[in-house]
């Protein structure tokens, strides 16, 4: 999650969240936290405000906020799972412990769905590759059949042909 969306959601200014970070920075390694770089950020900037904007196909600096203090002049933090956590102990309101909980039940539901998810492609996997082994044997077993009805057809017609010799006749 971005920075800014974070302090959006703990009632603080962004610029009071990254200052509390920054008196915490042994709590935040690199798998907690990192910085955008700006293509990172132009890219990310650039899908939000088309995303905003009534009409996509405008150019990107005619959906620009016009004024002083519009655009942030810093890259923005972008926080993990683990990072979020670690917030609530860098953020100490009732809001900010609220928030966090809040947050963390949606990773934990994420988490959730996903091994579900994943426990249901296994078990379609599993389907499938039944589903192959009874091909298989339904193959084996039409091929069995075919090859009895061959043999009961040419006994048939070893029966029924026509004889050439002598016959002789009952009465």
């Amino acid at each position: 999650m971005l920075d800014k969306e974070l302090a959006e959601l703990y009632g603080i200014e962004t610029k009071a969240l990254n200052l509390a970070v920054k008196r915490n920075l042994k709590r935040f390694p690199k798998d907690f936290m990192f910085q955008l770089t700006k293509e990172e950020f132009e890219d990310l900037r650039f899908q939000i405000e088309t995303i905003e904007t009534s009409n996509p196909l405008r150019l990107q600096n005619e959906t620009l906020k016009k004024g002083r203090g519009q655009h942030p002049k810093y890259l923005p933090y972008v926080f993990t799972e683990q990072g979020v956590a670690m917030l609530s102990g860098v953020l100490n309101s009732d809001k900010a412990i609220s928030m966090n909980i809040a947050i963390m039940r949606a990773f934990v539901e994420i988490k959730r769905i996903l091994l579900q998810e994943n426990d249901l492609k296994l078990q379609l996997q599993a389907i499938k590759e039944r589903l192959g082994e009874h091909d298989v044997q339904l193959n084996q077993i039409y091929d069995a059949m075919e090859n009895l009805l061959d043999e009961k057809a040419a006994e048939r017609k070893w029966d029924e042909r026509k004889r050439i010799g002598f016959r002789v006749s009952e009465q």
